[in-house]
């Protein structure tokens, strides 16, 4: 009982003294102040770093009669930088800072400071000190959080402008025919058909086809009508007599000449050929005439009908008709357009040769800038080529060029998707990351998306940046970037695809946030091959406590 009266009275004394803290003893019972960080490792976002700062004062710790002045200050590698002081006052001093009872109490205080050079190595600490009346007694200094993590750095930011595709064509399709006219319900061939220009036309030009090295003939075709007069069995019967016949006419006109066996088509009444030569014809009534091949289906209601128009029918007899009694020649032929070396000899030697396509398709094939500049200003000079004008101004775009850049496309269609892209491109070089956005937005390519993505990582929505990012093409950088920003770390390590050095840290950062100490090691030694990746490593929070 005498122990326990001792013990009693022993605490009751420190009560009192506590409650009757003076700012000396504030000073010296400072560890019993808990304080903690969300979150306790800082992170860099949008330029910025934010965190929230939680103190708590326990019971008959803050004299009634002070003010508590606490300064957030980041110490970094090559200097600090503070914040405004945070000031809370006691109950009895009367003043118009945040009041901390003598109870016990917790404040909580948002940090915010602008990231500069040094600060991914640095730390938060509190400074503070105790004010009575004139005196000022210093507190000790806290430190409450390490970091800044500044992965989100590692955003390959200059964006997407890709350069418009040519048309150029390495192997042209073409087809080259002839006719072989028959008289009304008849398949003979005529002699007079036979020795016809046409087919004379055909035959010459089989023969230059087989002069030219470049051109091959592929196939070859016989296909054959009759004109949509009469039964159609009947007519099913004349097309298919009128193929045999110019099959076997075509053994005599080609021997001599480099034709392929031809593969031998029937096709019945010619209807597709009838709408096409009324279509081009100056028949008064052809717009009639196609009404009814649009309004029905069935060949004989469409005969009828167009036989109902007796003068129509008339006029049809005379100048359409004739001409789809007919069996068709037709040779399917290649030609090999210039190779990539062809191409490039050209430019320097003959450039008179190539056409707008050629010059588009051989800037693709040069990898100098200022090659590249003159290609596209020489197609623009003599095609005036909107496509060569685009990929100028892409050009400059890329080399940082923007005013050169702008001033290019605002020549062009500002309708056009891939223009305003690269218009939001030059905004995000300006680091005018809300009209970047729009413009990215409404483009809606795939260039545009992957650009949007860009913009989502620095302004720290990590989340829809990983959504946005997720099916986009091309290199996959910002797209595992982005998974790891938003904590899917399986994700980011099946989209990893490609072998560049940055794509290889990112891996590494996968490692260390999953514990892997030999992923981490590995692939950093391949990240390495950038020095200054490399030393980067050094400072990188994401690697505290590895050794590599």
């Amino acid at each position: 009982m005498i122990h326990m009266k001792r013990f009693l009275v022993f605490f009751a004394a420190a009560a009192l003294a506590v409650a009757c803290a003076s700012p000396e003893k504030m000073a010296k019972m400072a560890e019993s102040v808990k304080v903690e960080c969300q979150p306790s490792v800082l992170e860099v976002v949008a330029g910025t770093i934010d965190a929230t700062v939680n103190v708590t004062y326990p019971k008959d710790y803050f004299n009634p009669n002070v003010v508590v002045e606490v300064t957030p200050v980041l110490v970094y590698q090559g200097g600090e930088a503070a914040m405004k002081p945070f000031k809370y006052q006691g109950e009895k001093v009367r003043n118009n800072y945040k009041v901390v009872s003598k109870d016990g109490q917790k404040v909580s205080e948002k940090i915010h400071f602008d990231y500069v050079e040094g600060m991914e190595k640095c730390h938060l600490e509190l400074r503070g000190k105790v004010l009575a009346g004139a005196k000022s007694i210093n507190l000790p200094t806290r430190k409450v959080a390490d970091g800044a993590n500044t992965t989100y750095m590692l955003v390959k930011k200059a964006g997407n402008v890709s350069p418009k595709a040519d048309n150029y064509q390495e192997v042209i399709s073409s087809t080259t025919e002839g006719q072989i006219k028959y008289l009304v319900n008849s398949s003979e061939v005529r002699g007079s058909e036979l020795k016809g220009q046409s087919v004379k036309d055909f035959l010459a030009a089989l023969d230059k086809i087989a002069q030219d090295e470049r051109t091959t003939v592929k196939s070859t075709e016989i296909v054959a009508y009759a004109s949509p007069e009469g039964a159609v069995d009947k007519n099913n019967k004349l097309s298919g007599n009128r193929s045999q016949s110019a099959s076997k006419a075509w053994d005599k006109l080609t021997k001599g000449h480099d034709a392929a066996d031809p593969t031998v088509r029937s096709v019945g009444e010619d209807w597709e050929g009838f709408q096409q030569l009324v279509s081009q014809s100056n028949l008064e009534d052809k717009d009639l005439i196609l009404r009814v091949l649009s309004m029905y289906s069935d060949p004989a209601v469409r005969e009828n009908e167009i036989r109902n128009m007796s003068q129509v029918f008339t006029a049809l007899k005379g100048e359409v008709l004739p001409e789809l009694r007919r069996a068709r020649l037709i040779a399917n032929v290649e030609f090999k357009n210039y190779s990539n070396e062809e191409l490039l000899d050209l430019l320097q030697n003959n450039e008179s040769l190539l056409d707008e396509e050629a010059f588009l398709r051989v800037a693709s094939l040069v990898r100098q800038p200022a090659q590249k500049e003159e290609i596209y200003k020489k197609a623009i000079n003599k095609f005036g080529s909107d496509r060569a004008k685009f990929n100028l101004a892409a050009l400059y775009l890329n080399q940082g060029k923007d005013d050169k850049a702008l001033a290019g496309f605002q020549e062009l269609n500002a309708d056009d998707p891939d223009v305003i892209n690269a218009k939001g491109v030059a905004a995000l070089h300006k680091e005018d990351f809300q009209s970047a956005e729009a413009a990215f937005r409404k483009a809606g390519t795939e260039d545009a998306k992957a650009n949007l993505g860009i913009v989502l990582l620095l302004t720290g929505r990590y989340d829809e940046a990983a959504r946005v990012l997720k099916d986009v093409g091309g290199c996959c950088n910002n797209s595992v970037l982005a998974y790891i920003l938003s904590d899917q770390l399986d994700k980011a390590a099946e989209t990893v695809h490609c072998k560049d050095p940055q794509v290889q840290y990112l891996k590494a950062v996968i490692c260390a946030r999953q514990g892997d100490a030999e992923g981490v090691k590995t692939n950093l030694e391949k990240a390495f091959k950038n020095k200054a990746l490399k030393e980067r490593a050094a400072n990188d929070i994401e690697f505290a406590g590895y050794t590599f």
